[in-house]
C-alpha cells in the first residue's frame, strides 16, 4: 500500500542520491576495512533508514510493507554490507518488538533503534539448530525470584560482534520440545553473562559482521521477555520472519538491478571482433534473461507486500518471494560474471564481490530448499476445488 506516492518518490530519490554519491564510491573501502565507516553511518542516520519500518509514534517512519520494499530495493543497489548494517534495524533488529513487545519495551527501545543509536540483532540460530529452529538448546531457567538464567550458544548471528541489543530465543520449558516451550528475551550488550565472538571469517559481505553469542548464566528479569509472557517466542519470530522475508526478497532485488545496470554499461564499452559486445545476440539474450528475472521478482514482491498491508495471510507468499528473489539474484550474478569475462572474475570492478556477497541470500532466513518445502506443504493443505472429484 502506497499512502503518499509523492512522498515515497521523494524518499526513493534521496536513497538513490545516498547510494550513488556516498555508498558506491566507498564500496572498496568498506571491503578493505571490513566495516562501514562511521561518517557513512551518520549519513544513513540522516536518511532515516534505521527507522523506516518502526511506527512513527516511536520515532520511525512507519513505512507500509510495500513502501519498505521499494525503499530497500533502492538502498541495496550498492555493496551488500550497507544493507546489512543500515537496514537490519528496519527489519529483524526491531520487528519482534514491533509485533509483540510490551508498551514499556517499545518506548524504551524502538526510538533508540529508529535513530540508529543502537543496533539490534536476532539471535535464533545455534550449532545444532539451523533449518530446524525448534532444535535449539539454549535454556532460560526461572530462578524463583522473578529472574531467568540463560545459557547457550548462538551461531552465525548477523551483526553480533557490534550489536547493542539481542533478541535471544531460549527454551523456558524443558519439558515442552515444541514451539510453546520457546521464549524471546531482549538483552542489551553489557549484561553480565552475555558476550560475543570476534567476526567469523566468511566468503563475502565484508563490512557486515557475523559471529557467535555466548550466554553463560546470563541473568535477566522476567520483564526482558518479549511481550512479558513466556512461551510465545516462536510465534513472535515467525511473525517477524513473515515480514522480513519480504524485506529480504526486496534486498536481493537491488543487487540484481545494480549488476544488470553495470553489465549494460560494460557491453557498450567493451569491444571484441571490431564492435561492442552488446551487439552480439548471445550477450543480448543474457541481458534479457536478467531483466525478465528481475521484473518477475519485483512484481511478486510488491504484490505480496500489498497483500500483507491488506491484512491477508501471506505465509506461503513470503516463502515464494524469498525463494524466487534469492535464486534470481544468484542467476543474475552468475550471468553478469560471464558477461564481464575475466574482468568479472578478478577484483577491480566489484563484480566478483557481488558474486560472493549474494551467495548467502539462498542460505539465511530459510534455505531455498526449506522454502520449497513450506510452499509444497501449504499447497497440499488447500481444500479441493468446489465440484472436484476426490482421487
Amino acid at each position: 500500500m502506497i499512502r503518499d506516492p509523492e512522498g515515497i518518490d521523494s524518499l526513493r530519490r534521496r536513497i538513490r542520491a545516498f547510494v550513488t554519491d556516498i555508498a558506491i564510491p566507498s564500496e572498496s573501502r568498506v571491503e578493505t576495512l571490513d566495516e562501514v565507516p562511521p561518517e557513512i553511518v551518520d549519513e544513513a542516520k540522516r536518511l532515516g533508514c534505521f527507522g523506516w519500518s518502526i511506527p512513527e509514534q516511536y520515532g520511525g517512519s512507519g513505512l507500509t510493507t510495500e513502501e519498505l520494499a521499494l525503499a530497500f530495493m533502492e538502498l541495496s543497489q550498492c555493496s551488500v554490507a550497507y544493507r546489512v548494517h543500515l537496514g537490519t534495524n528496519a527489519g529483524i533488529g526491531s520487528e519482534s518488538i514491533i509485533q509483540d513487545g510490551t508498551e514499556e519495551q517499545k518506548w524504551r527501545l524502538l526510538p533508540r533503534l529508529a535513530s540508529g543509536e543502537i543496533l539490534g540483532c536476532l539471535a535464533l540460530t545455534e550449532p545444532e539448530a539451523g533449518s530446524d529452529a525448534l532444535a535449539l538448546k539454549a535454556t532460560a531457567v526461572a530462578t524463583g525470584d522473578g529472574d531467568y538464567l540463560l545459557n547457550g550458544v548462538k551461531r552465525y548471528i548477523t551483526l553480533a560482534p557490534i550489536a547493542d541489543l539481542f533478541t535471544v530465543f531460549a527454551r523456558t520449558d524443558p519439558k515442552d520440545t515444541g514451539s510453546s516451550g520457546v521464549s524471546a528475551f531482549l538483552i542489551e550488550r553489557g549484561t553480565p553473562g552475555l558476550r560475543t565472538s570476534a567476526q567469523t571469517p566468511k566468503m563475502g559481505q565484508e563490512g557486515a559482521p557475523i559471529g557467535e553469542v555466548y550466554l553463560e548464566n546470563c541473568k535477566v528479569p522476567a520483564e526482558a521477555i518479549v511481550g512479558g509472557t513466556p512461551g510465545r517466542g516462536f510465534k513472535t519470530v515467525m511473525k517477524a520472519l513473515n515480514k522480513q522475508r519480504i524485506n529480504l526478497a526486496a534486498l536481493c532485488t537491488g543487487p540484481a538491478i545494480r549488476l544488470l545496470d553495470d553489465a549494460i554499461e560494460y557491453v557498450k564499452e567493451r569491444h571484441q571482433f571490431g564492435r561492442p559486445i552488446g551487439e552480439f545476440q548471445l550477450i543480448q539474450a543474457m541481458l534479457a534473461e536478467c531483466k525478465v528475472d528481475i521484473e518477475a521478482a519485483r512484481a511478486l514482491i510488491l504484490a505480496t507486500a500489498r497483500k500483507r498491508d491488506d491484512g491477508d495471510d501471506v505465509t506461503m507468499d513470503v516463502s515464494m518471494c524469498k525463494y524466487l528473489a534469492t535464486e534470481m539474484c544468484g542467476r543474475v550474478a552468475d550471468k553478469v560474471v560471464q558477461i564481464f569475462g575475466g574482468q568479472g572474475y578478478v577484483k577491480g570492478r566489484g563484480i566478483e564481490r557481488f558474486y560472493r556477497d549474494v551467495r548467502a541470500f539462498r542460505i539465511y532466513e530459510g534455505t531455498s530448499q526449506i522454502h520449497l518445502l513450506n510452499i509444497g506443504k501449504r499447497l497440499l493443505r488447500r481444500p479441493p476445488r468446489r465440484g472436484a472429484s476426490p482421487a
